[in-house]
């Protein structure tokens, strides 16, 4: 793995959906994009595709980010977009394992990829964490507890960091998007593809390129430049409970 000319950006979650398009957006932008994710194979096609590099990771398993963090040569860029939702229900039918394996993946997986590209982040000299969250890292919404409060305590992992870091050449940039159609509620209803299309049926949602281009956007600004929060939403979507449905 080398690149002489282009600094090295990580992407996690690399495999499909928004982590596929940040990749290929930022390759686009002159970042050599390491792409992480379980199915290595499927990163391994986009890292072909962009003259990039295709790694397997687990962000829950702590000797793969060990191993992922060992493979890489460099860091200049991480973007912490592993995450997930599962199941809808209220409180009082929480599914305690649906709960643990969204705080491991979206929570523990974030501080995990971080602590062990921090050095290389601020050896770069001009080091860069881009966290995806959610509209869900903002408000709650009704049967919601697990995921948005996953995605508050990641934010909070995020935000603590740009005060700890103030003073060092690392920025940090969270970005909350609110609907965008890719498989992320086909996983969070486990593979019922009618309940997954019900969440977008009557509404023009984001897509994952839209995303990718924000992120992208927020990492070739000046180094001077940090764009703290960016929450972006479809213009029919006015918060996770309301939207305008055709």
């Amino acid at each position: 793995m080398s690149s002489p000319d282009r600094p090295f950006a990580v992407v996690t979650g690399a495999s499909s959906g928004i982590g596929a398009a940040t990749a290929r957006a930022l390759a686009a932008a002159g970042f050599h994009v390491v792409l992480g994710a379980r199915r290595v194979d499927l990163c391994a096609e986009i890292a072909a595709e962009i003259d990039g590099t295709a790694v397997r990771l687990d962000v829950t398993d702590a000797q793969s980010v060990s191993a992922f963090a060992a493979a890489v040569p460099g860091c200049r860029l991480l973007v912490n977009n592993a995450g997930g939702a599962k199941g809808l229900e209220p409180v009082a039918e929480a599914d305690e394992e649906a709960w643990r394996w969204m705080y491991e993946t979206n929570v523990i997986g974030t501080l995990r990829m971080t602590k062990a590209l921090l050095p290389a982040l601020l050896a770069s000299g001009d080091g860069h964490i881009v966290t995806v969250t959610s509209i869900a890292a903002i408000e709650a919404y009704d049967n919601g507890a697990g995921y948005t409060g996953a995605k508050h305590a990641q934010a909070m992992v995020h935000r603590t960091l740009r005060g700890e870091l103030l003073g060092q050449p690392v920025r940090l940039t969270e970005v909350a998007p609110g609907m965008v159609e890719t498989d992320f509620s086909l996983v969070r209803f486990e593979g019922d593809q009618e309940k997954a299309d019900a969440v977008y049926r009557g509404i023009t949602p984001l897509t994952a390129s839209d995303v990718a281009d924000v992120i992208a956007f927020a990492a070739t600004r000046p180094s001077h430049v940090n764009l703290d929060q960016i929450v972006l939403k479809p213009r029919a979507q006015a918060s996770a409970m309301r939207a305008h449905r055709t």
